[in-house]
């Protein structure tokens, strides 16, 4: 898949806890472009991935601070935003999923209540015209009306999920960010969600940010990879050329993944100490 011109401009982004001089960045100037395609940001916990795209959303907490030399999406400076321009681009234009729904859904409110809330908030629609919209999606999403009147916490993980990513998509946004989006489901989930994911995204002609730690379902899934190690993009390829990567860190990745194969066996140990201050910017 090609993209004509790119949604998401990163240059140059990084993100230091507080504005102490000297500190060490948890990001540390990373640049990346996103258009009309499935680029995936991978690497091990605390590498970065999750600050890149919370930085990305503007949703960094204190004393989380970030910088850039760029940061634009579509032609919005997203350095310029206040709180009133963040509100009007979160869900309309930009949409995050996070990996875990208990985090995404309010517990004391309806599913229904909540995706009510979100088409009315980027949109003046009458009440008829906001139900069939709210169960167009959730057909998308492999859900039934039935679902409108459960709370939160009498979903499963599956099912939570799928009501996020209805929430996220059901205003039409340019540009998915999904942070580790199937983690905390079981393992006979994760592809089907994931799959679903990417047909909703390829059906509506958007971009997709996909964040993992999971090298061979991105192979699957992805059209371009990004590998991060120790807050820095150490390596660049097409998503289904991981398994050819050369680079000593991203072919390390590859080949822990536990499985069969491997069992009783040790898993690669990689080397700490590699040129971890050599990045492709």
């Amino acid at each position: 898949m090609t993209t004509e011109q790119p949604e998401l401009v990163v240059r140059d982004l990084s993100v230091h806890a507080g504005a102490a001089e000297g500190a060490r960045a948890l990001v540390d100037r990373i640049s990346l472009t996103v258009g009309k395609e499935r680029v995936a940001l991978v690497g091990e916990s605390g590498s970065g991935k999750s600050l890149t795209a919370r930085a990305i959303m503007g949703v960094l907490q204190a004393p989380l601070v970030a910088s850039a030399s760029e940061l634009r999406f579509g032609s919005t400076d997203l350095r310029a935003l206040g709180p009133r321009g963040w509100n009007a681009l979160r869900g309309r234009h930009l949409a995050l999923v996070l990996q875990d729904p208990r985090r995404a859904l309010n517990a004391v409110l309806t599913v229904g209540r909540q995706l009510d809330e979100m088409v009315r908030l980027h949109g003046r629609f009458p009440y008829a015209q906001r139900r069939e919209r709210i169960a167009a999606m959730l057909r998308a999403v492999g859900l039934t009306t039935d679902v409108l009147a459960a709370y939160p916490g009498t979903l499963s993980g599956g099912m939570g999920q799928r009501v996020v990513l209805a929430m996220m998509l059901i205003n039409d946004p340019e540009l998915l960010i999904a942070d580790e989006p199937t983690s905390a489901l079981d393992e006979a989930l994760r592809d089907q969600m994931l799959e679903l994911m990417c047909e909703l995204v390829d059906a509506r002609g958007m971009g997709l940010l996909l964040i993992s730690h999971d090298l061979q379902q991105v192979a699957r899934y992805c059209d371009r990879a990004l590998v991060m190690f120790r807050g820095r993009i150490v390596d660049e390829c097409p998503a289904p050329a991981l398994a050819h990567s050369t680079h000593p860190y991203t072919r390390t990745l590859w080949s822990c993944r536990p499985s069969g194969r491997t069992y009783g066996s040790d898993l690669p140990v990689l080397d700490r100490d590699w040129q971890a201050g050599e990045a492709v910017q």
